[in-house]
C-alpha cells in the first residue's frame, strides 16, 4: 500500500520548487492546520540532511530529520524522512507516543510538473508497511493541511 497526494498550486513552479528548498518559505506553510514551523535546516543537497519541527498549538515540537536521495531540479526531490529528537537523532515513533509499528525510516519522493502555468504536486509514500490506517488516514489529512497552507502561502 502507498499514499499517493497530488494537488495543483496556482503558482509557477520556480515559486513553488523554492517554497520547497527556502527555509523560510518551507517555515510559511509546513505541518498541520494551526501548528507552526520554528525551524527548518535544509540542506538541500543531494545527501544532505534536513531537519524540521512542527509545533502544536499546545507548544510541543514534533521534529523529523532525513537525508536528500534525489534532486532534479524543478521536477523532482526523494528523502528518507524519520522521527527526531531536536538534535535531529532518529528517533522510533514511539517517542512521539505513537505506535511502534511505524517504520524508523521511510522515503518519500515529492514531484512536481508544469501545469498551465499552475503547478501539480504528487507526494508519494511508495510503501507504508508498518502504518496502521489510522495513522495513514492522519498522514493523509497533515498533508493535505501542510498543502492547504502552502496555497495560501503562495498568494
Amino acid at each position: 500500500m502507498e499514499l499517493i497526494i497530488t494537488r495543483i498550486f496556482d503558482a509557477r513552479c520556480d515559486r513553488v520548487w523554492k517554497a520547497w528548498t527556502d527555509p523560510e518559505m518551507f517555515m510559511k506553510w509546513w505541518g498541520p492546520k494551526y501548528f507552526s514551523c520554528p525551524l527548518a535546516n535544509l540542506d538541500f543537497k543531494v545527501g544532505g540532511k534536513y531537519l524540521v519541527a512542527m509545533r502544536s498549538p499546545d507548544g510541543k515540537d514534533f521534529f523529523s530529520t532525513g537525508t536528500y536521495r534525489e534532486i532534479v531540479q524543478m521536477e523532482k526531490i526523494t528523502v528518507t524522512d524519520s522521527f527526531a529528537d531536536e538534535k535531529g537523532n532518529t528517533v522510533p515513533a514511539s517517542y512521539y507516543g505513537m505506535g511502534e509499528t511505524f517504520p524508523r525510516e521511510t522515503k518519500v519522493t515529492i514531484t512536481f510538473e508544469d501545469h498551465d502555468g499552475k503547478t501539480k504536486i504528487t507526494l508519494n509514500y511508495p510503501t507504508t508497511e508498518g502504518i496502521d490506517a489510522t495513522m495513514l488516514d492522519n498522514m493523509n489529512q497533515g498533508w493535505n493541511q501542510s498543502f492547504d497552507k502552502l496555497a495560501q502561502s503562495l498568494k
